[in-house]
């Protein structure tokens, strides 16, 4: 499994009390490793799957960090370091009822150039997953698609997944279709879902993105998840597990993500896939960050 994507750190800060616009509010802060990208490959390979990462990051203690945490999970870091611009950070602001806010600052990972692909890690063997940050941000866009490009042209199976609504809809719908051309599976959230098909109701947009890609899943939160297919009139729906979330957590979807990708991937049914999915994005919530806890269970 190739995962190009972001690497950031999260700086996750939990207000006890509503906000006290222009004065002080008790909270907790705290950082982890972060980024869609790094999230996924973290978790896939704690799972057990042979996983690359292919990414940028400063040249600051923070990037090193990052990259040693990956090595730490098992990843075949292919992280490039930038001399100039410093390792992304997002800081998460989590309201003291559980809504989470993001301010992002990509940092190094704006910079992705084609020259930092390892041409090595394309093959008819693998499959290729592409955050779709990396593809919404226009810096980095270019070497994004010419992953896609190389991932098609080496026989390589691709997905990739909607970054986030907000920014995907001021980069336009039309827009992302036209760059993800070519992949097998998309990835989207509802509030996703709705921006890059107009549509409100998850079983409706998910038929109209049949017509751009041959699998989609789209997740529903506390309401499970469902997977199409431009081959097969029905959906397969899966429950949530049921969780009460740690108040710092915040990588679900990417965990829900690696749940998913391997078992589907070695022909199991969608509905095992997604069953298999919901439990690790389950067990993502249960814990503060985005990334694996290594002292549990791991």
């Amino acid at each position: 499994m190739v995962v190009i994507g972001d690497l950031m750190t999260d700086a996750v800060a939990r207000a006890y009390y509503a906000l006290a616009r222009g004065s002080d509010t008790p909270a907790s802060v705290t950082t982890y490793g972060g980024g869609s990208g790094a999230n996924v490959a973290a978790w896939l390979a704690v799972e057990g799957t042979d996983t690359s990462f292919v990414g940028r990051r400063g040249s600051d203690i923070t990037g090193r960090t990052r990259e040693m945490e990956l090595m730490g999970y098992g990843i075949d870091s292919r992280v490039v370091m930038d001399p100039e611009r410093p390792t992304g950070t997002c800081v998460v602001m989590i309201t003291h009822r559980g809504d989470r806010t993001m301010l992002s600052d990509p940092g190094a990972n704006a910079r992705l150039q084609p020259e930092d692909l390892p041409r090595d890690v394309f093959g008819p063997d693998g499959h290729l997953h592409v955050s779709g940050f990396t593809l919404i941000n226009e810096d980095s866009r270019h070497a994004a698609r010419i992953a896609l490009r190389f991932a098609r042209e080496s026989g390589m199976s691709i997905s990739v997944d909607s970054g986030s609504h907000a920014p995907l809809e001021r980069a336009g719908a039309e827009a992302f279709l036209e760059w993800t051309s070519g992949a097998r599976l998309l990835f989207a959230n509802i509030q996703q879902a709705k921006v890059l098909t107009g549509r409100e109701e998850a079983e409706a947009a998910a038929r109209v993105l049949t017509a751009w890609f041959p699998n989609v899943v789209i997740k529903l939160g506390d309401e499970g998840a469902l997977w199409a297919s431009k081959t097969r009139e029905d959906l397969v729906t899966v429950p949530a597990e049921p969780v009460q979330p740690s108040p710092g957590s915040v990588g679900a979807g990417d965990a829900f993500i690696a749940g998913f990708l391997p078992s589907w991937l070695a022909g199991k049914h969608p509905q095992d896939s997604l069953a298999h999915a919901q439990r690790l994005a389950a067990r993502a919530l249960h814990q503060p960050g985005a990334r694996p806890d290594l002292g549990d269970g791991y």
